[in-house]
């Protein structure tokens, strides 16, 4: 007979937090796909990534691997993640394999001549960096932060 430990099951699925923020822009889709397959300009948008190191040649497409310096807050961590979907002008998909582990997608939706960026993320925190705590209190300012981050993206290709 195979005991499981229901109260462990419990703790370990609560310490996933689910993200998911989006903005309307008023860029054709094709610009901000642009933008967004630019993986090394993310730092340029992107308040909580520092820098960017490929790892290898690739830069853009299914497996492409990269390390992210990442600030948060008090927090700073080498965030290693791999694109794991790539669907030419719509939608990239991560793996973050790091500290933080988890899963994201950045998808870019034409909608009336405008587009529609949506960022989902599914992020699991370490029990030591207090897991699911840290996952509840996390999600409101993770949230708050690539809200600003699709803010600053559309400004940069609204302004001239």
């Amino acid at each position: 007979m195979i005991e499981v430990d229901h109260h462990r099951d419990i703790v370990a699925r609560s310490a996933m937090t689910r993200i998911v923020v989006s903005r309307t822009m008023p860029v054709p889709q094709s610009r901000v796909w642009a933008a967004i397959a630019d993986l090394g300009s993310h730092p340029t948008w992107m308040k909580d990534a520092k820098w960017i190191v490929f790892k290898g040649d690739q830069r853009q497409g299914e497996g492409t691997r990269m390390e992210v310096k990442t600030v948060v807050g008090p927090l700073r961590t080498i965030d290693v993640m791999e694109v794991v979907g790539w669907e030419e002008g719509r939608s990239i998909e991560v793996v973050h394999r790091g500290l933080v582990t988890g899963r994201g997608t950045l998808r870019a939706e034409p909608e009336d001549g405008q587009t529609v960026v949506s960022w989902n993320e599914d992020l699991t925190f370490p029990w030591w960096l207090g897991g699911p705590v840290t996952a509840r209190l996390a999600r409101p300012g993770l949230a708050g932060l690539w809200r600003g981050n699709l803010r600053r993206l559309e400004e940069s290709l609204t302004s001239p």
